[in-house]
């Protein structure tokens, strides 16, 4: 019984990745998303000047051989947003996955134990909720000095209530069914329920979780790059610094400050678009499916 589950929800899933990718937002949010992370990926490959380099006048916006002119310290402006992309992207997905597993390995544990830990994992989720990402983040790097590790374990940390609260949902949800009670007549460990029977039939509600949390970490990770707490060195490069750095000179050299932001938007954008297909298909409210 346990093995024809897994068989249906791995269809239901492979079913489920193909009608979102029918839907018009899915496929514009996987184009805007693919362009941003390209751009994160390979920017420094292409990248005209080195992130440290100096090339002109501080706030140059016609610097010679420089495409979008000099930032606060007269560093290519161009060359620092190839180079800036990558540390907003893989901490970004760094938070998302962290927190995403750690959430769900909570719904796994509270909505099928059926005892006193369901209670007190939902109390204390309820705790961490009550306290903003943004507030927690900031609360937990005044403690600990800001370093790479401690953003995603801040940021994974504000995203795991969250998700453990959809998540158990669904696996109460699933732990109802048929399936799992024949599992359960057969002398099945627990553990062995959670990950062969819960855990594939609630891919829909988590494929959407993530894409949701994945768009929170990106705002969050510029956010904390803003205010320089994202732990990474003085001067390297980084969207969410670039637009702190360069915010007093913008209206003598705007693309030092345009540029981050209008890759961070598009990022943020792409990323919500793929999750609101992606949500809008599991719930069956895809009206925009062509034939």
């Amino acid at each position: 019984m346990s093995s024809a589950a897994d068989t249906a929800a791995s269809g239901g899933t492979h079913g489920l990745v193909r009608r979102s990718l029918a839907v018009g937002r899915t496929r514009a949010g996987l184009v805007i998303t693919s362009i941003v992370v390209l751009v994160a990926v390979f920017g420094p490959f292409v990248a005209p000047e080195s992130e440290t380099g100096f090339v002109g006048a501080p706030f140059s916006p016609d610097a010679p051989e420089t495409l979008f002119g000099t930032d606060t310290l007269g560093r290519d402006v161009w060359s620092r947003f190839l180079y800036g992309g990558g540390s907003v992207l893989w901490l970004s997905v760094l938070c998302t996955v962290a927190g995403v597993g750690a959430g769900l390995l909570v719904a796994l544990v509270a909505g099928y134990s059926r005892t006193w830990v369901d209670e007190l994992l939902m109390r204390t989720t309820d705790v961490l909720l009550a306290f903003p990402a943004i507030v927690l983040a900031l609360l937990f790097l005044a403690v600990f000095e800001p370093q790479p590790w401690t953003v995603v374990a801040t940021v994974a940390a504000g995203h795991a209530p969250r998700v453990a609260r959809v998540m158990r949902a669904a696996v109460l949800d699933v732990a109802g069914r048929d399936y799992v009670r024949s599992a359960e007549s057969m002398g099945l460990r627990r553990w062995s329920i959670r990950l062969g029977d819960l855990l594939p039939n609630v891919t829909g509600p988590l494929m959407v979780e993530t894409g949701l949390r994945l768009t929170y970490s990106v705002a969050l990770v510029a956010g904390l790059g803003f205010l320089g707490l994202s732990g990474l060195q003085a001067d390297q490069a980084d969207w969410g610094l670039m637009i702190n750095e360069n915010r007093l000179g913008f209206t003598v050299q705007p693309w030092a400050v345009l540029l981050p932001v209008i890759a961070i938007g598009l990022l943020t954008v792409g990323t919500n678009l793929i999750a609101d297909g992606i949500a809008r298909t599991s719930a069956g409210t895809d009206r925009e499916v062509v034939g």
